[in-house]
């Protein structure tokens, strides 16, 4: 039997609301203010979001719970599956010595924790996030970073702020061409709109990026370097994306990025070095407050062993991210089940969608192209050609396993979650809520993507939740509807920082466990502010000239 979706139960939009906001408010309370574990937070708010569903907005019990166990398989395969492997990948490099050997080549290019930042965190997580997306980069950045001797607070928030202006053409651009063709925008018109908003906070976030690690005054001593990362970022973003397509946009952007600043560090470098590896206003321990031990020169051969397993990691991502590759290994194994019990027996209903559209429920067992697969095979090639045998890496990939189990289960809940208040409707109440602001809609709009990312973790999956929202609240105000898609791209990607599955990765790949809620609190202030100057933005371009110039109609 179908059940059709509710978006205002209670026949008041006020308190329709506040109830479609208590899942979200009591898994974000749990971890940022009482302290509470993050699976246990996330199973907290899995909870409330059954009773929600189930009690307030109507939604069969056996329902709830079948889109609860599709979103959990979810949370395994791609995004629990990626961490895992990349935290594999980091136990080899690690327990080998070459992980060593790689923070002295670093250190070799720059002392300096901000340019470090730049590169590491900026630069090469703009590549891992256009290559593969899902988590990856900040999985890895914060690795590095974490490996470098920065302090655990700052190498996961930092990599989460970081990991922003990249996201909405992560994937091999997998968010826009999605955002597309689930709701028949113009791919060209909207992958150039987004390239028209982004790039100005891709000059942005690397200034950002360093105030909120040094300060102001440590950030202006490095301006120059600063801005040639943001530069080279944004006019190839730019660039790619209005004339070439969605694809590569990160890629080669990254590149850029990286390659000019390298450079421009062989004619300049910051008259005072930053040695500091734990953020401006934090307490530094004991161990954090050591001055830095000199630099060590490694052989040519010692530096290519260190640096091959993350060229191996570079090449198998990109590989696996190619759109021929994932359906020539979709064709070998891809088996799907339909959701018995939940596919398309819930029905979306207008105004959210033209007319009724039944939810599809198919769970792909898609092992062969996830991502985490490649990475998984990476790690394997990197552990022989660190001269371990068989032995040695299934024992420390089972220890791998062992060390993650508390965040693959919070993973797990936490997608547990997000699709079930997608499946409930409760979401969907949220952005009708924005949707209602009608002259503030583009800055209320860009918002509603903000709330998408960080409810789901994915800009992919905001788009596809408020993607046909945004276009039909557009067009009744008179606005341009690539715009508004744009916008929901563009205003989620600061979301990104404050998703629960993001923290745990990063939680995860820092090994500071338990510290989710110090993590949260620490990066929400950057996300929402980020976020609103992203709406700003947005409003610029609806009304103001020359702004209006800008938008693709």
């Amino acid at each position: 039997m179908t059940w059709q979706q509710i978006y205002d139960p209670f026949g008041n939009m006020i308190i329709s609301t506040a109830l479609a906001a208590i899942p979200v408010v009591v898994m974000l309370a749990a971890l940022g203010f009482f302290h509470i574990k993050a699976h246990i937070a996330a199973g907290m708010g899995l909870l409330a979001a059954i009773a929600v569903a189930v009690f307030a907005y109507g939604m069969p019990a056996d329902m709830a719970g079948r889109a609860a166990l599709f979103g959990g398989f979810t949370g395994l395969l791609p995004i629990g599956w990626i961490v895992l492997n990349i935290i594999f990948l980091q136990q080899l490099a690690e327990q080998n010595g070459s992980f060593k050997v790689l923070q002295d080549s670093l250190s070799g290019i720059t002392e300096d924790r901000r340019i470090q930042l730049l590169l590491i965190a900026f630069c090469f997580g703009a590549f891992f996030e256009g290559a593969a997306g899902f988590g990856t980069p900040v999985a890895v950045t914060a690795g590095i970073l974490i490996g470098l001797g920065f302090s655990p607070l700052a190498a996961s928030g930092l990599s989460l702020i970081a990991n922003t202006a990249p996201v909405a053409f992560g994937a091999l651009g997998t968010p826009v061409i999605t955002l597309a063709k689930v709701h028949g925008y113009d791919l060209m018109e909207v992958t150039a709109m987004i390239g028209r908003q982004l790039p100005f906070f891709s000059l942005l976030v690397p200034f950002w990026l360093i105030w909120a690690f040094a300060g102001r005054k440590a950030m202006m001593e490095i301006w120059p370097a600063i801005l040639v990362t943001g530069l080279s970022f944004a006019i190839p973003q730019y660039l790619v994306s209005n004339f070439i397509g969605p694809e590569l946009v990160d890629i080669i952007a990254a590149i850029v990025s990286m390659v000019s600043l390298v450079l421009f560090l062989k004619v300049w470098q910051p008259k005072k070095i930053w040695h500091s590896p734990s953020l401006k206003g934090h307490d530094v321990s004991a161990h954090e407050a050591k001055p830095p031990a000199p630099i060590v020169v490694h052989s040519r051969e010692a530096l290519v062993r260190a640096w091959m397993p993350w060229l191996i990691l570079s090449v198998f991502v990109f590989v696996w991210g190619l759109p021929p590759v994932k359906t020539w290994l979709n064709g070998i194994f891809a088996p799907s089940f339909p959701m018995a019990g939940l596919h398309n027996l819930i029905e979306k209903v207008p105004p959210v969608v033209p007319v009724p559209h039944k939810e599809a429920a198919v769970y792909v067992l898609n092992l062969l192209s996830a991502t985490g697969t490649g990475i998984l095979l990476s790690a394997i090639v990197s552990a022989f050609f660190m001269r371990y045998n068989p032995l040695e890496i299934g024992r420390i990939f089972l220890r791998t396993l062992w060390l993650v189990r508390y965040s693959l289960l919070t993973i797990v809940l936490m997608l547990a979650l997000g699709t079930l208040t997608r499946f409930s409707g409760t979401d969907t109440t949220l952005g009708l809520a924005f949707a209602n602001t009608g002259a503030f809609y583009p800055f209320f709009g860009t918002l509603m993507g903000w709330i998408g990312v960080a409810m789901t973790g994915s800009d992919t999956a905001s788009n596809v939740l408020f993607g046909g929202m945004q276009k039909v609240a557009a067009e009744q105000l008179g606005l341009s509807p690539n715009l508004m898609g744009a916008a929901n791209s563009s205003g989620g990607v600061m979301g990104k920082m404050i998703d629960a599955q993001s923290i745990v990765v990063a939680s995860t790949a820092t090994r500071w466990f338990n510290h989710e809620g110090d993590i949260l609190r620490y990066v929400f202030f950057h996300s929402i502010a980020l976020a609103a100057l992203v709406g700003l933005y947005v409003t610029l371009q609806a009304y103001v000239w020359p702004f209006t110039l800008m938008v693709v109609h």
